[in-house]
């Protein structure tokens, strides 16, 4: 845990590097970029560098890596859908006792996007919740669930946004948010809501974080405090199992 902040520098780098690397290579196959820069994102692999990074710390919390899944078997039963694919999984002898969600976002349009990642976020947990409350996971004890994001820090993700209340007022700390700023908010809510265990909110720039720069805008949703808690679910865990 003593190098937790270089190993999630190495992280964002590499998630910086891949997706410029994906973005020139579409744009030489093409001769153009997808809107949006959406071809760094359809070549996958770009979180690549966390998922790794969380699956090394469930299995310094003692989880065997064969039953940590990562690139396959990475479906759950949902209660309002049949599944759902995870992005990092914990299920050691039939009992699920992790996952984990990885998400990112860059410019230069931040306004839908942000729309169909709060939508997403909550969806997938009101779902994997309501199967658990429906024995989908059955022997399996409540498992540790979280939620990490990447945000590219740029002029468009930290200027205020405006409010549109045609009818009602918004809540006050919606009032002049950025979009980083309702990325907080979100992931607070989610987190102090319980939907989710653990969630990370991480501010990087495009410059600074191919040298492996990032930075935490609110100590709750550091990464230190998200491996704390995700480790900790997972030593219990593996205390437990090993007595049992």
């Amino acid at each position: 845990m003593d190098d937790l902040n270089a190993r999630v520098g190495k992280a964002v780098k590499l998630f910086w590097q891949v997706r410029d690397k994906q973005a020139a290579n579409q744009g030489g196959r093409t001769g153009q970029r997808d809107a949006d820069l959406r071809t760094a994102v359809t070549g996958g692999k770009h979180l690549d560098g966390f998922v790794a990074l969380c699956r090394d710390l469930l299995i310094e919390s003692g989880l065997p890596e064969a039953h940590l899944f990562w690139a396959k078997k990475l479906e759950l039963p949902g209660f309002f859908r049949a599944e759902k694919s995870w992005d990092l999984l914990a299920v050691v002898d039939g009992q699920l006792v992790a996952i984990v969600e990885f998400k990112a976002q860059v410019g230069p349009s931040f306004g839908n996007n942000f729309n169909n990642r709060t939508e997403e976020a909550l969806g997938n947990a009101t779902d994997l919740w309501a199967a658990y409350r429906e024995g989908a996971f059955q022997p399996s004890q409540r498992p540790w669930l979280g939620y990490l994001f990447v945000l590219e820090e740029c002029p468009r993700s930290v200027a205020p946004v405006q409010v549109r209340e045609p009818h009602f007022k918004a809540f006050p700390e919606f009032q002049g948010a950025s979009y980083a700023k309702r990325y907080e908010i979100l992931l607070l809510k989610l987190q102090r809501e319980r939907l989710y265990d653990g969630a990370c909110l991480l501010l990087s720039t495009r410059k600074g974080g191919l040298r492996g720069q990032f930075r935490v805008a609110n100590e709750e949703l550091s990464f230190s405090q998200f491996a704390t808690s995700l480790m900790a679910h997972a030593m219990a865990f593996a205390k437990t199992h090993k007595a049992s």
